[in-house]
Protein backbone atom coordinates (compact mmCIF):
# COMPACT_ATOMS: atom_id res chain seq x y z
CA UNK A 1 0.00 0.00 0.00
CA UNK A 2 2.81 2.40 0.90
CA UNK A 3 4.56 1.60 -2.37
CA UNK A 4 1.35 2.32 -4.29
CA UNK A 5 0.97 5.68 -2.52
CA UNK A 6 4.58 6.59 -3.30
CA UNK A 7 4.03 5.70 -6.96
CA UNK A 8 0.88 7.82 -7.13
CA UNK A 9 2.62 10.78 -5.47
CA UNK A 10 5.53 10.43 -7.86
CA UNK A 11 3.26 10.28 -10.91
CA UNK A 12 1.37 13.33 -9.68
CA UNK A 13 4.63 15.20 -9.21
CA UNK A 14 5.90 14.40 -12.70
CA UNK A 15 2.53 15.41 -14.19
CA UNK A 16 2.64 18.72 -12.32
CA UNK A 17 6.19 19.42 -13.50
CA UNK A 18 5.45 18.78 -17.19
CA UNK A 19 2.23 20.83 -16.92
CA UNK A 20 4.19 23.81 -15.60
CA UNK A 21 6.70 23.45 -18.45
CA UNK A 22 3.90 23.44 -21.06
CA UNK A 23 2.23 26.42 -19.40
CA UNK A 24 5.53 28.30 -19.45
CA UNK A 25 5.97 27.54 -23.14
CA UNK A 26 2.45 28.85 -23.86
CA UNK A 27 3.35 32.19 -22.23
CA UNK A 28 6.08 32.85 -24.77
CA UNK A 29 5.03 35.21 -27.58
CA UNK A 30 4.93 33.97 -31.18
CA UNK A 31 7.81 36.31 -32.00
CA UNK A 32 10.13 34.46 -29.66
CA UNK A 33 12.34 33.36 -32.55
CA UNK A 34 13.18 36.85 -33.75
CA UNK A 35 16.92 37.33 -34.51
CA UNK A 36 17.58 38.85 -31.08
CA UNK A 37 15.85 36.00 -29.27
CA UNK A 38 17.62 33.39 -31.40
CA UNK A 39 20.95 34.94 -30.49
CA UNK A 40 20.02 34.83 -26.81
CA UNK A 41 18.93 31.17 -27.05
CA UNK A 42 22.21 30.39 -28.81
CA UNK A 43 24.20 32.18 -26.10
CA UNK A 44 22.40 30.38 -23.27
CA UNK A 45 22.81 27.07 -25.10
CA UNK A 46 26.54 27.58 -25.64
CA UNK A 47 27.03 28.57 -22.00
CA UNK A 48 25.00 25.55 -20.89
CA UNK A 49 26.92 23.13 -23.10
CA UNK A 50 30.24 24.53 -21.88
CA UNK A 51 29.11 24.30 -18.28
CA UNK A 52 27.81 20.76 -18.64
CA UNK A 53 30.56 19.41 -20.89
CA UNK A 54 32.23 17.86 -17.84
CA UNK A 55 28.87 16.42 -16.77
CA UNK A 56 28.29 14.86 -20.19
CA UNK A 57 31.81 13.41 -20.15
CA UNK A 58 31.27 12.06 -16.63
CA UNK A 59 28.01 10.47 -17.73
CA UNK A 60 29.48 8.72 -20.77
CA UNK A 61 32.46 7.47 -18.78
CA UNK A 62 30.21 6.40 -15.89
CA UNK A 63 27.88 4.39 -18.15
CA UNK A 64 30.85 2.75 -19.87
CA UNK A 65 32.26 1.64 -16.51
CA UNK A 66 28.94 0.61 -14.97
CA UNK A 67 27.62 -1.46 -17.88
CA UNK A 68 30.71 -2.54 -19.84
CA UNK A 69 33.98 -2.35 -17.87
CA UNK A 70 32.88 -3.24 -14.35
CA UNK A 71 30.94 -6.40 -15.36
CA UNK A 72 34.20 -7.71 -16.87
CA UNK A 73 36.07 -6.84 -13.67
CA UNK A 74 33.37 -8.59 -11.63
CA UNK A 75 33.63 -11.78 -13.66
CA UNK A 76 37.40 -11.81 -13.19
CA UNK A 77 37.01 -11.17 -9.45
CA UNK A 78 34.53 -14.04 -9.06
CA UNK A 79 36.89 -16.41 -10.85
CA UNK A 80 39.42 -15.84 -8.07
CA UNK A 81 37.20 -17.80 -5.69
CA UNK A 82 38.88 -18.45 -2.30
CA UNK A 83 42.08 -16.84 -3.63
CA UNK A 84 40.33 -13.45 -3.53
CA UNK A 85 39.68 -13.66 0.22
CA UNK A 86 41.69 -11.51 2.65
CA UNK A 87 43.80 -13.15 5.34
CA UNK A 88 41.87 -11.09 7.91
CA UNK A 89 39.16 -8.46 7.81
CA UNK A 90 39.11 -5.47 10.15
CA UNK A 91 35.89 -3.43 10.49
CA UNK A 92 36.69 -0.06 12.08
CA UNK A 93 33.58 1.86 13.20
CA UNK A 94 33.78 5.44 14.54
CA UNK A 95 30.86 6.71 16.64
CA UNK A 96 30.25 10.03 18.37
CA UNK A 97 26.97 11.70 19.31
CA UNK A 98 24.78 9.46 17.19
CA UNK A 99 21.39 8.43 18.54
CA UNK A 100 21.28 5.02 20.23
CA UNK A 101 18.81 3.49 17.74
CA UNK A 102 21.10 4.29 14.81
CA UNK A 103 24.19 3.10 16.67
CA UNK A 104 22.50 -0.23 17.45
CA UNK A 105 21.44 -0.63 13.83
CA UNK A 106 24.97 0.17 12.54
CA UNK A 107 26.87 -2.13 14.91
CA UNK A 108 24.29 -4.86 14.42
CA UNK A 109 24.88 -4.78 10.66
CA UNK A 110 28.67 -4.72 11.14
CA UNK A 111 28.64 -7.76 13.44
CA UNK A 112 26.27 -9.61 11.10
CA UNK A 113 28.52 -8.88 8.13
CA UNK A 114 31.66 -9.95 10.03
CA UNK A 115 29.98 -13.29 10.74
CA UNK A 116 28.38 -13.77 7.31
CA UNK A 117 31.48 -13.02 5.23
CA UNK A 118 33.24 -16.12 6.58
CA UNK A 119 36.65 -14.47 7.00
CA UNK A 120 38.64 -14.14 10.25
CA UNK A 121 37.42 -10.73 11.39
CA UNK A 122 38.06 -8.08 14.03
CA UNK A 123 35.45 -5.41 14.81
CA UNK A 124 37.23 -2.29 16.10
CA UNK A 125 34.83 0.10 17.85
CA UNK A 126 36.38 3.58 18.16
CA UNK A 127 34.00 5.33 20.54
CA UNK A 128 33.89 8.22 22.98
CA UNK A 129 31.06 7.66 25.43
CA UNK A 130 30.61 4.87 27.97
CA UNK A 131 26.97 4.44 26.92
CA UNK A 132 28.07 3.54 23.38
CA UNK A 133 30.57 1.00 24.71
CA UNK A 134 27.89 -0.65 26.87
CA UNK A 135 25.53 -0.75 23.89
CA UNK A 136 28.16 -2.35 21.64
CA UNK A 137 29.11 -4.98 24.22
CA UNK A 138 25.43 -5.81 24.83
CA UNK A 139 24.89 -6.28 21.08
CA UNK A 140 28.00 -8.43 20.89
CA UNK A 141 26.79 -10.75 23.63
CA UNK A 142 23.30 -11.00 22.15
CA UNK A 143 24.62 -11.99 18.70
CA UNK A 144 27.27 -14.39 20.12
CA UNK A 145 29.62 -14.37 17.09
CA UNK A 146 31.95 -17.36 16.53
CA UNK A 147 35.56 -17.36 17.86
CA UNK A 148 36.98 -16.28 14.48
CA UNK A 149 35.28 -12.88 15.02
CA UNK A 150 36.77 -10.65 17.74
CA UNK A 151 35.80 -7.30 19.27
CA UNK A 152 38.29 -4.54 20.15
CA UNK A 153 37.00 -1.38 21.86
CA UNK A 154 39.08 1.79 21.58
CA UNK A 155 37.98 4.62 23.89
CA UNK A 156 39.13 8.14 22.98
CA UNK A 157 38.41 11.70 24.08
CA UNK A 158 35.75 13.55 22.09
CA UNK A 159 38.34 15.41 20.02
CA UNK A 160 36.96 14.54 16.61
CA UNK A 161 36.66 11.84 14.00
CA UNK A 162 40.26 12.22 12.83
CA UNK A 163 41.55 11.19 16.25
CA UNK A 164 39.03 8.35 16.36
CA UNK A 165 40.34 7.01 13.06
CA UNK A 166 43.99 7.42 14.03
CA UNK A 167 43.53 5.56 17.33
CA UNK A 168 41.65 2.82 15.50
CA UNK A 169 44.41 2.51 12.88
CA UNK A 170 47.02 2.22 15.61
CA UNK A 171 44.99 -0.48 17.34
CA UNK A 172 44.95 -2.40 14.05
CA UNK A 173 48.71 -1.86 13.66
CA UNK A 174 49.31 -3.45 17.07
CA UNK A 175 47.54 -6.59 15.80
CA UNK A 176 50.32 -6.91 13.17
CA UNK A 177 48.15 -7.63 10.09
CA UNK A 178 49.91 -9.13 7.06
CA UNK A 179 49.91 -7.72 3.53
CA UNK A 180 46.74 -9.62 2.56
CA UNK A 181 44.56 -8.15 5.33
CA UNK A 182 41.84 -5.61 4.50
CA UNK A 183 40.42 -2.80 6.66
CA UNK A 184 36.86 -1.51 6.21
CA UNK A 185 36.28 1.97 7.66
CA UNK A 186 32.63 2.47 8.53
CA UNK A 187 30.97 5.67 9.74
CA UNK A 188 28.76 5.57 12.82
CA UNK A 189 25.61 6.26 10.78
CA UNK A 190 26.22 3.67 8.03
CA UNK A 191 24.35 0.37 7.88
CA UNK A 192 26.15 -2.34 5.91
CA UNK A 193 23.94 -4.04 3.35
CA UNK A 194 24.20 -7.87 3.33
CA UNK A 195 27.08 -9.16 1.22
CA UNK A 196 28.90 -5.83 0.84
CA UNK A 197 32.19 -7.25 2.16
CA UNK A 198 32.30 -10.32 -0.07
CA UNK A 199 31.42 -8.21 -3.11
CA UNK A 200 34.22 -5.69 -2.47
CA UNK A 201 37.30 -7.46 -1.09
CA UNK A 202 38.31 -9.53 -4.20
CA UNK A 203 39.32 -6.38 -6.08
CA UNK A 204 42.36 -5.93 -3.84
CA UNK A 205 43.70 -9.25 -5.18
CA UNK A 206 42.52 -8.50 -8.72
CA UNK A 207 44.26 -5.09 -8.81
CA UNK A 208 47.53 -5.08 -6.81
CA UNK A 209 47.96 -1.33 -7.42
CA UNK A 210 44.64 -0.44 -5.72
CA UNK A 211 45.22 0.80 -2.18
CA UNK A 212 41.59 1.56 -1.34
CA UNK A 213 38.08 1.38 -2.75
CA UNK A 214 34.68 2.74 -1.88
CA UNK A 215 31.11 1.54 -2.39
CA UNK A 216 27.66 2.56 -3.58
CA UNK A 217 25.40 4.41 -1.13
CA UNK A 218 21.66 4.61 -0.54
CA UNK A 219 20.04 6.60 2.25
CA UNK A 220 17.30 6.82 4.85
CA UNK A 221 16.64 10.46 5.65
CA UNK A 222 15.22 11.52 8.99
CA UNK A 223 13.91 14.79 7.68
CA UNK A 224 11.49 16.56 5.33
CA UNK A 225 10.41 15.42 1.87
CA UNK A 226 12.72 17.97 0.22
CA UNK A 227 15.70 16.87 2.31
CA UNK A 228 14.96 13.24 1.43
CA UNK A 229 14.79 14.03 -2.30
CA UNK A 230 17.92 16.19 -2.11
CA UNK A 231 19.97 13.37 -0.60
CA UNK A 232 18.62 10.83 -3.08
CA UNK A 233 19.57 13.12 -5.96
CA UNK A 234 23.06 13.48 -4.52
CA UNK A 235 23.57 9.72 -4.26
CA UNK A 236 22.29 9.12 -7.82
CA UNK A 237 24.76 11.71 -9.14
CA UNK A 238 27.47 10.22 -6.94
CA UNK A 239 27.00 6.80 -8.54
CA UNK A 240 27.67 8.17 -12.02
CA UNK A 241 30.61 10.35 -10.91
CA UNK A 242 32.27 7.53 -8.95
CA UNK A 243 31.91 5.13 -11.89
CA UNK A 244 33.42 7.75 -14.18
CA UNK A 245 36.48 8.23 -11.98
CA UNK A 246 36.84 4.46 -11.43
CA UNK A 247 37.30 4.06 -15.18
CA UNK A 248 40.80 5.50 -14.70
CA UNK A 249 41.12 4.19 -11.10
CA UNK A 250 41.23 7.70 -9.70
CA UNK A 251 38.17 7.86 -7.43
CA UNK A 252 38.57 11.31 -5.86
CA UNK A 253 37.37 10.58 -2.33
CA UNK A 254 37.51 7.65 0.05
CA UNK A 255 34.14 8.41 1.58
CA UNK A 256 34.04 7.99 5.32
CA UNK A 257 30.66 6.27 5.13
CA UNK A 258 32.21 3.00 3.94
CA UNK A 259 35.59 2.51 2.32
CA UNK A 260 38.06 -0.36 2.33
CA UNK A 261 41.85 -0.11 2.53
CA UNK A 262 44.75 -2.48 2.38
CA UNK A 263 46.05 -3.03 5.89
CA UNK A 264 49.49 -1.98 4.62
CA UNK A 265 48.00 1.47 3.92
CA UNK A 266 46.25 2.16 7.23
CA UNK A 267 49.23 0.89 9.25
CA UNK A 268 51.64 3.19 7.40
CA UNK A 269 52.72 5.91 9.91
CA UNK A 270 52.68 8.49 7.12
CA UNK A 271 49.09 7.67 6.22
CA UNK A 272 47.98 7.77 9.88
CA UNK A 273 49.65 11.17 10.32
CA UNK A 274 47.97 12.48 7.15
CA UNK A 275 44.55 11.53 8.50
CA UNK A 276 45.15 12.69 12.07
CA UNK A 277 47.13 15.92 11.55
CA UNK A 278 46.35 17.10 8.03
CA UNK A 279 46.85 20.84 7.68
CA UNK A 280 47.20 23.54 5.04
CA UNK A 281 49.66 26.41 4.66
CA UNK A 282 47.71 29.14 2.88
CA UNK A 283 49.35 32.25 1.45
CA UNK A 284 46.77 34.51 3.11
CA UNK A 285 45.06 32.50 5.85
CA UNK A 286 48.25 31.07 7.34
CA UNK A 287 48.66 27.56 8.78
CA UNK A 288 45.56 25.72 10.02
CA UNK A 289 44.64 22.10 10.72
CA UNK A 290 41.78 20.31 9.00
CA UNK A 291 38.85 19.60 11.29
CA UNK A 292 36.65 17.81 8.73
CA UNK A 293 37.39 16.07 5.44
CA UNK A 294 39.17 12.92 6.62
CA UNK A 295 37.93 11.19 3.44
CA UNK A 296 39.74 13.77 1.31
CA UNK A 297 42.89 13.51 3.45
CA UNK A 298 42.97 9.73 3.08
CA UNK A 299 42.52 10.07 -0.70
CA UNK A 300 45.31 12.65 -0.98
CA UNK A 301 47.59 10.44 1.11
CA UNK A 302 46.87 7.48 -1.19
CA UNK A 303 47.74 9.57 -4.24
CA UNK A 304 50.91 10.87 -2.60
CA UNK A 305 51.97 7.34 -1.63
CA UNK A 306 51.43 6.08 -5.18
CA UNK A 307 48.26 3.96 -4.82
CA UNK A 308 45.28 3.69 -7.18
CA UNK A 309 41.66 3.93 -5.99
CA UNK A 310 38.59 2.00 -7.17
CA UNK A 311 34.79 1.88 -6.91
CA UNK A 312 32.48 -1.13 -6.56
CA UNK A 313 28.98 -0.09 -7.71
CA UNK A 314 27.23 -3.35 -6.78
CA UNK A 315 28.50 -3.31 -3.17
CA UNK A 316 26.26 -0.97 -1.20
CA UNK A 317 25.62 0.54 2.20
CA UNK A 318 22.68 2.53 3.55
CA UNK A 319 23.36 5.75 5.42
CA UNK A 320 21.02 7.13 8.05
CA UNK A 321 20.95 10.87 7.39
CA UNK A 322 20.16 13.22 10.25
CA UNK A 323 19.83 16.76 8.81
CA UNK A 324 21.55 19.38 10.99
CA UNK A 325 18.48 21.63 10.84
CA UNK A 326 14.75 20.97 10.23
CA UNK A 327 14.68 23.79 7.67
CA UNK A 328 15.78 22.63 4.22
CA UNK A 329 17.79 25.69 3.16
CA UNK A 330 19.55 26.00 6.53
CA UNK A 331 20.42 22.28 6.57
CA UNK A 332 21.62 22.18 2.96
CA UNK A 333 23.71 25.32 3.53
CA UNK A 334 25.50 23.74 6.49
CA UNK A 335 26.14 20.51 4.61
CA UNK A 336 27.36 22.29 1.47
CA UNK A 337 29.67 24.44 3.59
CA UNK A 338 31.33 21.30 4.96
CA UNK A 339 31.41 19.27 1.73
CA UNK A 340 32.68 22.05 -0.55
CA UNK A 341 35.19 23.22 2.02
CA UNK A 342 36.64 19.71 2.22
CA UNK A 343 36.99 19.55 -1.58
CA UNK A 344 38.48 23.01 -2.05
CA UNK A 345 40.99 22.63 0.79
CA UNK A 346 42.46 19.59 -0.96
CA UNK A 347 42.09 20.92 -4.49
CA UNK A 348 45.14 23.12 -5.01
CA UNK A 349 47.69 20.82 -3.41
CA UNK A 350 46.20 17.80 -5.20
CA UNK A 351 46.74 19.54 -8.54
CA UNK A 352 50.39 20.03 -7.57
CA UNK A 353 50.84 16.25 -7.66
CA UNK A 354 50.81 16.66 -11.42
CA UNK A 355 49.22 14.95 -14.40
CA UNK A 356 51.81 12.16 -14.28
CA UNK A 357 50.40 11.05 -10.91
CA UNK A 358 46.73 11.99 -11.18
CA UNK A 359 46.20 11.35 -14.86
CA UNK A 360 44.73 13.82 -17.33
CA UNK A 361 41.04 13.33 -16.56
CA UNK A 362 41.38 13.54 -12.75
CA UNK A 363 43.46 16.70 -13.15
CA UNK A 364 40.78 18.16 -15.42
CA UNK A 365 38.04 17.35 -12.89
CA UNK A 366 39.99 18.99 -10.07
CA UNK A 367 40.57 22.08 -12.19
CA UNK A 368 36.88 22.21 -13.08
CA UNK A 369 36.03 22.29 -9.36
CA UNK A 370 37.73 25.67 -9.19
CA UNK A 371 36.11 27.03 -12.35
CA UNK A 372 32.58 25.63 -12.08
CA UNK A 373 31.64 27.85 -9.14
CA UNK A 374 31.73 30.78 -11.58
CA UNK A 375 30.59 29.16 -14.84
CA UNK A 376 27.44 27.80 -13.16
CA UNK A 377 26.30 31.38 -12.58
CA UNK A 378 26.93 32.63 -16.11
CA UNK A 379 23.57 31.73 -17.68
CA UNK A 380 21.25 32.93 -14.86
CA UNK A 381 23.05 36.26 -14.55
CA UNK A 382 22.99 36.77 -18.32
CA UNK A 383 19.26 35.96 -18.35
CA UNK A 384 18.53 38.48 -15.59
CA UNK A 385 20.62 41.20 -17.21
CA UNK A 386 19.03 40.61 -20.62
CA UNK A 387 15.55 40.79 -19.06
CA UNK A 388 16.38 44.11 -17.38
CA UNK A 389 18.04 45.58 -20.46
CA UNK A 390 15.70 44.29 -23.18
CA UNK A 391 12.59 42.26 -22.30
CA UNK A 392 11.19 39.91 -19.66
CA UNK A 393 10.69 37.40 -22.50
CA UNK A 394 14.37 36.51 -22.19
CA UNK A 395 13.87 35.36 -18.62
CA UNK A 396 10.90 33.21 -19.67
CA UNK A 397 13.06 31.63 -22.39
CA UNK A 398 15.70 30.92 -19.80
CA UNK A 399 13.21 29.34 -17.39
CA UNK A 400 11.89 27.07 -20.16
CA UNK A 401 15.48 26.12 -21.06
CA UNK A 402 16.25 25.29 -17.42
CA UNK A 403 13.05 23.29 -16.96
CA UNK A 404 13.58 21.20 -20.11
CA UNK A 405 17.31 20.55 -19.70
CA UNK A 406 17.03 19.64 -16.00
CA UNK A 407 14.24 17.22 -16.82
CA UNK A 408 16.47 15.56 -19.42
CA UNK A 409 19.43 15.41 -17.00
CA UNK A 410 17.30 13.80 -14.32
CA UNK A 411 15.89 11.21 -16.72
CA UNK A 412 19.47 10.25 -17.59
CA UNK A 413 20.05 9.43 -13.92
CA UNK A 414 17.74 6.42 -14.27
CA UNK A 415 20.81 4.56 -15.53
CA UNK A 416 22.46 4.99 -12.11
CA UNK A 417 20.14 2.39 -10.59
CA UNK A 418 18.84 4.91 -8.05
CA UNK A 419 15.16 5.88 -7.97
CA UNK A 420 14.49 9.39 -9.29
CA UNK A 421 11.78 11.74 -8.02
CA UNK A 422 9.74 14.65 -9.41
CA UNK A 423 11.56 17.16 -7.21
CA UNK A 424 14.94 16.25 -8.75
CA UNK A 425 14.89 18.82 -11.63
CA UNK A 426 14.21 21.71 -9.25
CA UNK A 427 16.77 20.47 -6.73
CA UNK A 428 19.33 20.01 -9.49
CA UNK A 429 18.99 23.69 -10.37
CA UNK A 430 19.03 24.62 -6.69
CA UNK A 431 22.36 22.80 -6.34
CA UNK A 432 23.73 24.68 -9.34
CA UNK A 433 22.88 28.18 -8.12
CA UNK A 434 23.00 27.91 -4.33
CA UNK A 435 25.88 25.44 -4.51
CA UNK A 436 27.94 27.83 -6.65
CA UNK A 437 27.32 30.69 -4.23
CA UNK A 438 28.40 28.48 -1.33
CA UNK A 439 31.55 27.40 -3.17
CA UNK A 440 32.54 31.01 -3.81
CA UNK A 441 31.88 31.86 -0.17
CA UNK A 442 33.91 28.90 1.08
CA UNK A 443 36.75 29.38 -1.42
CA UNK A 444 37.76 32.61 0.30
CA UNK A 445 37.24 31.17 3.80
CA UNK A 446 39.04 27.82 3.74
CA UNK A 447 40.09 28.19 7.38
CA UNK A 448 36.48 28.16 8.58
CA UNK A 449 35.33 24.62 9.38
CA UNK A 450 32.64 22.94 11.45
CA UNK A 451 30.99 19.55 11.94
CA UNK A 452 27.25 19.52 11.35
CA UNK A 453 26.41 16.71 13.78
CA UNK A 454 28.84 17.41 16.62
CA UNK A 455 28.43 21.19 16.38
CA UNK A 456 32.17 21.64 16.89
CA UNK A 457 34.27 24.26 15.17
CA UNK A 458 37.97 24.68 14.50
CA UNK A 459 39.65 26.73 17.21
CA UNK A 460 42.91 28.23 15.94
CA UNK A 461 44.11 29.52 19.28
CA UNK A 462 45.19 32.82 17.72
CA UNK A 463 44.04 36.30 18.61
CA UNK A 464 44.80 39.83 17.62
CA UNK A 465 45.70 40.80 14.08
CA UNK A 466 45.54 37.38 12.33
CA UNK A 467 41.81 36.61 12.86
CA UNK A 468 40.92 40.19 12.01
CA UNK A 469 43.02 40.09 8.83
CA UNK A 470 41.61 36.72 7.76
CA UNK A 471 38.03 37.85 8.28
CA UNK A 472 38.28 41.18 6.45
CA UNK A 473 40.58 40.02 3.66
CA UNK A 474 38.10 37.21 2.95
CA UNK A 475 35.26 39.70 2.70
CA UNK A 476 37.29 42.05 0.49
CA UNK A 477 38.39 39.33 -1.92
CA UNK A 478 34.85 37.90 -2.16
CA UNK A 479 33.47 41.34 -3.00
CA UNK A 480 36.25 42.13 -5.49
CA UNK A 481 36.02 38.82 -7.35
CA UNK A 482 32.20 38.94 -7.52
CA UNK A 483 32.24 42.55 -8.74
CA UNK A 484 34.71 41.79 -11.55
CA UNK A 485 32.65 38.75 -12.59
CA UNK A 486 29.37 40.69 -12.77
CA UNK A 487 31.05 43.65 -14.51
CA UNK A 488 32.36 41.35 -17.27
CA UNK A 489 28.89 39.85 -17.78
CA UNK A 490 27.26 43.29 -17.93
CA UNK A 491 29.63 44.23 -20.74
CA UNK A 492 28.92 40.92 -22.49
CA UNK A 493 25.16 41.55 -22.45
Amino acid sequence: MNRLLRSLNSATGWLAYTTILLALASLLPKTVLTPGSRNFILLIGVVGMWRYSIGILHYIRGILFLYLVFPRHRRRARKLGPAGAPSRLYLLVTSFRIEAATTAMVYGSVIDEAVACGYPAVVVASIVELADEMLVRTLWRSKAPPPRVRLVVVRIAGTGKRDGLAYGFRAISRDLPDDDAVVAVVDGDTVLDPGVVRRAVPYFRLFPSVGALTTNEFCRVRGSFLMDQWHRLRFAQRQIAMCSMALSRRVLTMTGRMSMFRAAVVTDPGFIDDVENDALDHWRLGHFRFLTGDDKSSWFSLMRLGWDTYYVPDASVTTVEHPPDPRFIAASRQLMFRWYGNSLRQNSRALKLGVHRLGFFASYVLLDQRVSMWTSLLAPIIAVLASIRYSAVYFLIYLLWIGATRLLLVLLLVASGHRIGPAFPVLLYYNQIFGSLMKIYVFFRLDRQSWTRQKTRLVTGTSGFRPWFNRWSSRALTFAASSVFVFLLINLV
